[in-house]
């Protein structure tokens, strides 16, 4: 009985210690910011989680407390207020902010070049290897030299 107790004990304890370890999330919207309309503020929630805070740079601004961020939720709640659409939203920080401020990147032509860039570059250096190696003279094998070159190489060394 008494090994069980011990266990039982240990295992409570390694899931307490666990439980405080886990990074809880901290959302960082403040409650005077919450719409009292519930789909708009679903929609604003939705918008501002899929921006990024220009301070903290890897985070939403819907989990900074960068008071860039805190201002930037503000403006999406006042424009989805004003009647504007998600994608109007969206658009309109961009317009402000550039690409950078979304966090999953649209599908440009930008962004293709950017993620087409380094196979591009792993083509074009093959490439150049390839003629570098296929425009290299051929080696031909020295020729043998004859008597009197030779007898003249050691004339040289001996002076």
């Amino acid at each position: 009985m008494r090994g069980r107790e011990v266990r039982r004990l240990v295992s409570k304890f390694l899931l307490a210690v666990f439980l405080l370890l886990t990074p809880i999330n901290a959302f960082a919207v403040n409650p005077d910011e919450v719409l009292k309309d519930a789909a708009l503020e679903h929609r604003a929630r939705q918008i501002s989680a899929q921006l990024r805070c220009m301070v903290c740079q890897n985070q939403s601004i819907d989990d900074s407390n960068a008071e860039l961020a805190k201002d930037l939720r503000v403006l999406v709640r006042e424009r989805l207020t004003n009647g504007d659409t998600d994608a109007e939203v969206r658009d309109y920080v961009v317009s402000r902010y550039g690409e950078f401020v979304l966090l999953n990147p649209r599908l440009s032509i930008k962004t293709v070049i950017l993620w087409a860039m380094p196979i591009g570059l792993i083509v074009v250096g093959i490439f150049a290897v390839f003629v570098f190696v296929l425009s290299r003279p051929s080696r031909r094998p020295a020729e043998a030299l004859s008597a009197e070159e030779k007898a003249r190489i050691d004339e040289l060394l001996k002076r």
